[in-house]
């Protein structure tokens, strides 16, 4: 006889749904010799193949996108196909460079229908670590290691709709000709405009093969800028793209969803024009590369403090090292011998947050550090510039 208890554990186990039918399958398992413990840790094995904490990739080719931007196709050592991904994330990519152990994020700009590659679209940086090693120095079969997809910044379709407008500036549309290979794979009626932004006509990337695929598809708007001289055979745009010309691009803006990825000037100036046109943010979805290059041009830098004045940061108990504070804290630590998880390397995904015990940063306003590590003094390390000396918790 079942107790009281017994009864009502049975009673809800029962209007659980799929109970009964897991409590069938079982019984059926076991009259033939078998039972569920046969698959006990395939669940398990299915999270990590999926969503991997890391992945080891080889270079499977490189091509040569622009004469500053190089596309490193990237396969699986294990000639697995690799995990899914939802176009506009990115993949953080770690390098050990002249004895630093560093990471950049770079979004994958293949489609998410192939999994057999990532393809890395990657744009010389200015005074960059990171990216002359990556276009210069890398060879066909060398092999890295990397993060899974990560990042917020794709289409969602329950929230997003099907008319979309991306706003690209330079490498910024790595992401955006993802998501463009699958929203014409599908079988969604989308409409997507890109309106890419350039300064100089022989440094556009994918430029050919967007316009052939403008041309192929009436759902798919393609339009250009270029800020610097163009020749007599460009058809877009010249200058940067302003009120005006973006209120004449678009109809009924409120409606739209909007993507925009590039420099972070270029994402405040988009980010602004919209707002102007009367977009809500909710409906603009911002795409950071990186920490911008120039903080002390920000609104809240200190007036008259100059980005190569030397500040000590001091890591516990150890002993303190001098940084310029116009370079990212997160840069200073990994070149001083001290690694942090880290990712999206702009303020957005906070695995790189460290404890400031004493002392101040300067983050810049669009730094999504959230209210609670605000409140208990924690700082996002990619987007904190130390313009005092600090001491800090890791």
């Amino acid at each position: 006889m079942l107790d009281n208890n017994q009864k009502l554990e049975t009673n809800i186990l029962n209007s659980v749904v799929g109970f009964q039918e897991a409590v069938l399958k079982k019984e059926e398992l076991e009259k033939n010799g078998s039972n569920f413990i046969e698959g006990k840790g395939l669940v398990r094995e299915t999270i990590r193949s999926l969503h991997p904490k890391r992945i080891r990739l080889r270079v499977e080719n490189i091509r040569i996108d622009t004469p500053s931007t190089k596309t490193l196709e990237m396969v699986s050592v294990d000639a697995r196909n690799l995990p899914p991904f939802q176009a506009g994330q990115y993949i953080n990519l770690f390098v050990s460079l002249q004895g630093v152990l560093t990471a950049r994020p770079y979004s994958i700009s293949s489609s998410p229908k192939d999994l057999k590659s990532y393809e890395l679209t990657i744009k010389r940086a200015e005074g960059g670590f990171v990216s002359p090693y990556l276009l210069d120095d890398v060879k066909v079969g060398q092999e890295f290691e990397s993060t899974g997809p990560m990042g917020s910044f794709h289409h969602n379709p329950l929230f997003h709709g099907l008319d979309l407008v991306f706003l690209a500036g330079g490498s910024g549309i790595a992401p955006a000709i993802s998501m463009l290979k699958s929203f014409l794979a599908s079988k969604e009626l989308f409409r997507f405009h890109i309106i890419y932004s350039n300064s100089y006509e022989n440094d556009v990337i994918f430029i050919d093969e967007l316009r052939n695929l403008a041309a192929a598809h009436k759902n798919f708007i393609l339009t250009e800028f270029l800020s610097r001289e163009v020749s007599s055979e460009y058809k877009g745009y010249r200058g940067r793209l302003d009120f005006s010309t973006l209120q004449t691009l678009l109809s009924e803006p409120s409606s739209k969803m909007y993507y925009v990825c590039g420099p972070t000037p270029f994402n405040e100036h988009c980010a602004k024009l919209l707002s102007e046109l009367g977009v809500k943010s909710g409906r603009i979805l911002i795409e950071s590369n990186g920490p911008p290059p120039k903080p002390e041009k920000m609104d809240g830098w200190p007036n008259s403090l100059l980005p190569t004045k030397e500040v000590n940061v001091k890591v516990g108990n150890q002993k303190p090292f001098k940084v310029k504070v116009g370079e990212p804290l997160l840069n200073s630590l990994e070149r001083n011998g001290y690694f942090t998880e880290n990712a999206c390397r702009s303020g957005e995904c906070s695995l790189c947050r460290v404890k400031l015990k004493s002392g101040e940063v300067f983050s810049p306003p669009e730094a999504k550090i959230r209210k609670s590590d605000k409140k208990f003094g924690w700082i996002h390390s990619c987007v904190a510039f130390p313009i005092t000396d600090v001491e800090i918790q890791l």
